[in-house]
């Protein structure tokens, strides 16, 4: 299984952007379905959105649509969550995760369809 590990965190104001970026090492990242997760303080872990192997199918949470996008680069073994519009109520850690299944059309939306995780990034927005 591939090893994940975020990077891109940090604080921004309210209205601002980020990027964060998920690298996988130790595999083929086109084997595996990916998605982001975050958490905030005193609340569950929750789905922001997720991707298939190949980038064709999207699906993206209800609080994020319109703002955010995911992307990835198979070549690089590289998983992208583009953040825009950010508001105080985006801040938690952002988890990147995999899964090793390449259905054409697959895209996991729940935590236990995953069996790969990175150890999350911060992110901070302020008002």
């Amino acid at each position: 299984q591939v090893q994940l590990a975020e990077s891109g965190g940090g604080l921004v104001q309210a209205g601002g952007s980020l990027r964060l970026s998920c690298a996988a090492s130790g595999g083929a990242f086109s084997d595996y379905a990916s998605g982001w997760f975050r958490q905030a303080p005193g609340k569950v872990r929750e789905s922001v959105g997720a991707i298939t192997w190949n980038g064709g199918v999207t699906f993206y949470a209800d609080p994020v649509k319109g703002r955010f996008t995911i992307y990835r680069d198979n070549a690089k073994n590289m998983m992208y969550l583009q953040m825009n519009s950010l508001k105080p109520e985006d801040t938690a850690v952002y988890y990147c995760a995999a899964v090793d299944f390449s259905g054409t059309y697959y895209v996991p939306q729940y935590q236990s369809e995953y069996n790969c995780w990175g150890r999350g990034t911060q992110v901070t927005v302020s008002q």
